[in-house]
């Protein structure tokens, strides 16, 4: 029996979202991003639920794209469509990652309101060495959180790097111990749903409206670079 790449749970006002694919460290696959953007739109509909949590199971929180799937056209379509669901739900929403972090799996994790991460998470933008470009407007968020300088140097270089220099350049909020990382997000995304949902859609409305003005802009160029990027023959559309 085929198992579902994404598990969803709400307690008290909190959405948990799972991503489902261990034995892929929860690699992205089509499947796994349009059932994800499917649970946010259902977020979005749902008066019960006042702030999403995102998290993965096993080893990794995620590995990026599966590059063992063959890429498809609809496949950047759905993560970027993710992206911009995350960005635009009036909802807080929390990532708690651990384990390897890669690609696309990074990408959407800067979309979030509030990143908490375990100190054994591990962070990588490959793309570069890959021939192929970022998605999920990283390209608006990694600058506006670590500064233009740092973003091209980590989308460039490819360098690895941990929880508390993620913290440090204001990737990540907060990092706790590994076996700290469920109760305390769990804690976290509590918090935010006590928030009263017009007070949280209102700080989330207008701060990125001026911290990210740049966002769907941003989408359009990442979408415009893969296609000039697959015309040259640069790389497989591959993470």
């Amino acid at each position: 029996m085929t198992q579902a790449p994404l598990l969803t749970a709400v307690d008290q006002g909190v959405m948990t979202l799972t991503l489902h694919r261990p034995g892929k460290l929860n690699a992205i696959d089509s499947a796994l991003a349009e059932a994800l953007l499917q649970a946010i739109e259902a977020a979005a509909r749902d008066a019960s639920v006042r702030a999403v949590r995102v998290r993965g199971e096993g080893r990794a929180f995620c590995a990026g794209r599966d590059v063992g799937a063959p890429p498809t056209e609809r496949d950047l379509v759905l993560v970027q469509a993710v992206a911009s669901a995350l960005v635009r739900l009036d909802k807080p929403v929390l990532f708690a990652v651990h384990g390897w972090t890669l690609g696309a799996g990074l990408e959407w994790m800067l979309d979030a309101d509030v990143v908490i991460a375990a100190s054994d998470a591990r962070f990588r933008l490959p793309e570069a060495s890959l021939g192929v470009f970022v998605t999920g407007g990283l390209s608006a968020t990694l600058a506006a959180c670590a500064g233009v300088a740092r973003a091209k140097a980590l989308t460039l270089l490819g360098e690895a790097f941990g929880a508390d220099e993620a913290r440090a350049w204001g990737l990540v909020w907060r990092v706790v111990a590994p076996e700290e990382l469920d109760a305390a997000s769990m804690q976290m995304a509590r918090q935010l749903a006590a928030l009263a949902p017009e007070v949280a859609r209102q700080f989330k409305r207008v701060l990125h409206e001026v911290g990210l003005a740049n966002f769907d802009a941003a989408i359009a160029r990442e979408n415009a670079a893969h296609a000039a990027l697959a015309a040259a023959g640069a790389g497989a559309d591959s993470r």
